[in-house]
């Protein structure tokens, strides 16, 4: 499966640019202009890593990287900073900020291209071949197909997302919005209790197997996924 990145720049020439470089490289890219536009890319896609150019119309990256870094849903995306400000104390502030890597304008091509793929071998170490695991479930990214203690589940796109989003935070806590909004994007209205009803399918798909503990739910808040005892 071919990774996405999300471009933001505010201007056409770098971002053109920079999609044709990394589309010839096999990733998936898509762009934004400012930061309200980025938001919406971020929650309608989810990319796996972020070329963040520091000056932005309004704000600045360093100002919307501080805001990723606190979202209890988008914190672990990878960013790499884009920037014509070379001193020391500015490097340093965008890495202490949350930034990955930074890359200085004017750039070479060959150079970000290896920093990108350097950060995502680092950021996806979890994924061997395209693989994820917890407990007794396996995902197998590029082949879409889930495997419980070894049998293969047809699961529909949302509880497939939903399972696969679960897998990579577990432990975590996440409320039904965080949930809509990763699962569903901004792209429509949807109402918060259709995650309960695909949070049951889930658990319908993993209970012949003795799995469907796995999905927990936190009263009043929402639902953990963990592998550990059945109770909790």
């Amino acid at each position: 499966m071919h990774k996405v990145i999300l471009v933001v720049d505010d201007e056409k020439s770098i971002r053109s640019m920079l999609h044709q470089i990394l589309t010839q490289e096999g990733f998936m890219v898509t762009e934004a202009e400012s930061v309200p536009e980025a938001e919406l890319r971020i929650a309608d896609i989810r990319p796996d890593l972020i070329v963040l150019d520091w000056m932005l119309p309004g704000t600045t990256g360093v100002q919307f990287l501080k805001q990723l870094r606190k979202s209890d849903i988008y914190s672990d995306i990878p960013v790499v900073m884009l920037t014509a400000k070379v001193s020391e104390n500015q490097k340093v502030q965008g890495l202490d900020t949350g930034a990955d890597d930074y890359v200085t304008k004017p750039f070479s091509p060959r150079e970000l291209v290896a920093r990108i793929n350097t950060i995502l071998r680092r950021a996806f170490s979890h994924e061997k071949d395209g693989i994820v695991e917890a407990g007794k479930i396996k995902i197998d990214i590029e082949a879409y197909q889930i495997y419980c203690d070894g049998n293969e589940v047809n699961l529909g796109l949302l509880e497939y997302k939903m399972l696969l989003f679960f897998i990579k935070h577990k432990e975590r806590v996440f409320n039904r919005n965080q949930l809509l909004n990763y699962i569903w994007g901004r792209s429509g209205y949807v109402e918060e209790r259709t995650v309960d009803v695909h949070i049951r399918r889930l658990r319908q798909a993993l209970e012949p197997y003795g799995l469907s503990h796995y999905i927990r739910t936190v009263r009043g808040i929402g639902y953990r996924f963990s592998v550990n005892d059945k109770k909790g």
